[in-house]
């Protein structure tokens, strides 16, 4: 039998502790990336899954929200990928108990939907589908599914411009010639304007996280966790960027990728894309995510076939709901 509780303060380094040597844990399942959202913006709910020895056996990190008079509990509203973290032996037994344990505490608790987020496959040190598995048993549906382009960073090969198409390839050499440079850049004011404008511009949308929000991540985090590219021209002028979050050991995640729409001509995109895939495979991840190229289920075909360009193929995101 497993038991459910809520987190407590006193939890915090043990829950690190277990996300950070587990299979699937990332860095939006951390206390730390959590704690950046202001108070109030969500009614968090962690939680922590034991066994009868009172040993942790999973964590999830959780919000609740109000739909209709339904209480939802939701892993998590304000990260990329939530659900349970589990250890690397976690068995389809014991996923099966913690799915039970959840609805049952769910159910005390007076909740009547869940909904999270998995990670894809590539996340996990040791890939398995039993999350999606057991919740689809319970009747559990894909509300929500997308498609995030991975790069493959260990089929690349040494010389890994051979592994990009021709277009690819041939943007980045245009930037070259046009004198463009890639640099690591830890000042987001520097990028963040032209990802802001960008947004604003293609999308009528502000960046998911504020500058403010970006900075007080880093220092939640750590430099290492957030790195940041800029591609950039003679004069220092910033025409493209990336900032990467360090997922786990195995993923790193591209999740902003933005540029000036002025200077698309001389490509700093296939720059930018070029010597991060680069920089990712020499700090030794073994995948490169590049974000979705999908919304709502509609593909972005232009952004597909951009990202695919770079030896990227589109995996499932996908968002569970079900009743508990």
């Amino acid at each position: 039998m497993l038991r459910i509780r809520i987190a407590s303060p006193e939890d915090r380094q043990s829950w690190t502790d277990f996300v950070l040597r587990s299979n699937n844990g990332t860095v939006f399942h951390l206390p730390a990336f959590l704690d950046y959202h202001p108070e109030g913006r969500f009614m968090n709910e962690h939680l922590v899954a034991e066994d009868e020895d009172g040993r942790m056996v999973a964590v999830i990190p959780g919000a609740l929200s109000d739909r209709d008079g339904v209480t939802w509990f939701r892993s998590y509203p304000g990260a990329s990928y939530g659900g349970p973290v589990l250890e690397d032996d976690a068995s389809l037994s014991l996923v099966e108990n913690l799915v039970d344990a959840l609805f049952d505490h769910c159910r005390t608790r007076g909740y009547g939907m869940l909904e999270m987020t998995i990670p894809p496959s590539v996340y996990f040190r040791r890939p398995h589908n039993y999350i999606d598995f057991v919740l689809g048993n319970h009747g559990f549906t894909c509300s929500k599914r997308e498609l995030t382009a991975v790069i493959d960073l260990r089929r690349l090969g040494e010389e890994i411009d051979l592994a990009f198409r021709e277009s690819a390839r041939r943007g980045v050499r245009k930037a070259l010639r046009s004198g463009l440079k890639v640099f690591e850049d830890g000042d987001y004011s520097r990028f963040y304007p032209v990802l802001a404008d960008n947004l604003k511009d293609r999308h009528g949308v502000k960046p998911t996280h504020t500058l403010e929000e970006l900075q007080r991540l880093e220092k939640l985090l750590g430099p290492e966790k957030i790195r940041q590219f800029t591609t950039v021209d003679e004069s220092g002028e910033v025409l493209a960027g990336m900032i990467m979050f360090h997922a786990n050991p195995r993923v790193t995640l591209a999740f902003y990728i933005s540029h000036n729409e002025k200077h698309q001509s001389r490509r700093p995109v296939n720059l930018v894309y070029r010597e991060v895939i680069e920089w990712a495979r020499r700090m030794g991840y073994g995948y490169l995510d590049l974000g979705t190229f999908t919304l709502n289920g509609e593909v972005n075909h232009g952004l597909c076939r951009f990202k695919e360009s770079f030896t990227a193929r589109g995996l499932f995101r996908n968002t569970f709901v079900g009743k508990v």
